[in-house]
């Protein structure tokens, strides 16, 4: 199903992209031959064939694993990168607040999952109200408590739809969710009982029990997933709903297909992983199991980010245009790979470059970063370069995506 695609106008607003690039649609940009020296800096790319390969990888991996995939849409909040995964086989697209949902509903993606409770009325009436809207539509959304589905059946007494609503159990010294499977039993219980509301399944994220893929981190990760199947079979579902049992975020995706896929003849197994269709060179670089662990290729990193040196004030040290504005750095500080060295500092809009011995970048040069956490990459920039290669001297501007931040 074609979504409907942002094509805004650029203008100075278009962070990175040059004058000469004003009055262009974004549609008309792929055309325009650009190359990545027109545009300045910092500026952000994405690589067309590192999405292509990561997009195959993972969806071919589901396939095989036979899981479907939900991939969480607030990695990019790009509705033209969410058409590639849908394109691919996306059984839907999760989001992780109402505002998100919102978009997404707004952008034509006919299944919307919020891997979160919802617990403010005006958004629930508004879900609602989309429902009575578009019978095609549905939304699905997670509870972790009584006082949650209260605020859901208040806000749906009179709908003439019903919303979907997931049991979302947690666990000691995780995140949300419910903290033991008797509770979730009691919310499920709660979720039936009210008229406005579907009991639709079970779901979770694993990704607070395993902080690396160590041996214990794994068997943590696994012994809470199967909580999820548990609670999941102590459960009475009304008829005529397939249930969806839901786990995965991008670390632990292949420990979420083992435990969960041989449940799969009574539910349909959704992960929501979304990382992986932009990937990083940092976290999910360590994290991600794809390559080795699944038999797969390994991902690329398809993001790059890429900054000029503005003062080389004392040896060894270059400042960069990019900073805290710019570049991600809640989980890794960006990595240089044009020249060797470190980045050890970001300030608002400077980077701190300490250059390896014998190394260079003198005031003008541009450097090419490697980044970690898409997430909160893509959060900083209103439209984003799609180029061809990396690698290439002066790489070709194929396209550019524009997100709804």
């Amino acid at each position: 199903m074609p979504l409907q695609i942002p094509d805004p106008v650029l203008g100075a607003w278009a962070k990175g992209f040059p004058a000469r690039a004003a009055g262009l649609r974004l549609s008309e940009v792929a055309a325009a031959g650009l190359r990545l020296s027109d545009l300045s800096t910092p500026v952000l790319t994405v690589h067309e064939a590192a999405l292509s390969h990561n997009e195959s990888t993972v969806f071919a991996w589901a396939r095989e694993q036979g899981v479907l995939l939900a991939p969480h849409g607030k990695t990019t909040m790009a509705p033209a990168l969410w058409q590639r995964l849908l394109d691919a086989g996306a059984w839907a697209i999760s989001v992780a607040t109402p505002w998100q949902a919102e978009v997404a509903v707004d952008a034509g993606v006919p299944t919307v999952l919020i891997a979160n409770a919802v617990t403010d009325p005006a958004a629930a009436r508004r879900f609602a109200e989309l429902l009575a809207a578009d019978p095609e539509l549905r939304i699905l959304c997670w509870a972790d408590s009584v006082a949650t589905v209260d605020i859901l059946a208040a806000a749906t007494i009179d709908a003439p739809r019903p919303l979907d609503v997931l049991v979302e159990l947690g666990g000691a010294d995780g995140r949300t969710g419910a903290r033991t499977v008797a509770e979730g039993e009691r919310i499920a219980a709660a979720v039936a009982a009210a008229p406005g509301l579907r009991l639709a399944g079970v779901a979770g994220y694993e990704g607070p029990f395993g902080p690396d893929r160590s041996a214990a981190s794994v068997a943590a990760v696994d012994a809470y997933l199967q909580t999820l199947v548990e609670l999941h079979g102590r459960l009475d579902y009304p008829s005529g709903i397939r249930p969806v049992l839901s786990a995965g975020g991008s670390s632990f995706p292949d420990r979420a297909a083992a435990v969960l896929a041989p449940h799969r003849e009574s539910a349909d197994v959704v992960l929501r992983s979304g990382a992986f269709q932009i990937h990083d060179d940092g976290f999910y670089a360590r994290m991600s199991p794809f390559g080795p662990v699944t038999g797969t290729a390994p991902l690329q990193s398809a993001m790059h980010a890429w900054s000029r040196v503005v003062s080389q004030p004392e040896e060894g040290l270059a400042l960069l245009d990019a900073g805290r504005r710019d570049v991600p750095f809640d989980l890794d500080l960006p990595v240089p790979q044009s020249v060797a060295g470190e980045i050890t500092a970001l300030n608002d809009q400077h980077a701190f470059l300490r250059l390896a011995d014998g190394e260079t970048a003198g005031v003008g040069d541009v450097v090419r970063l490697g980044l970690s956490h898409p997430c909160t990459a893509f959060d900083k920039w209103r439209v984003v370069a799609v180029i061809d290669d990396p690698d290439a001297v002066d790489p070709r501007v194929i396209g550019a995506v524009a997100t709804c931040f």
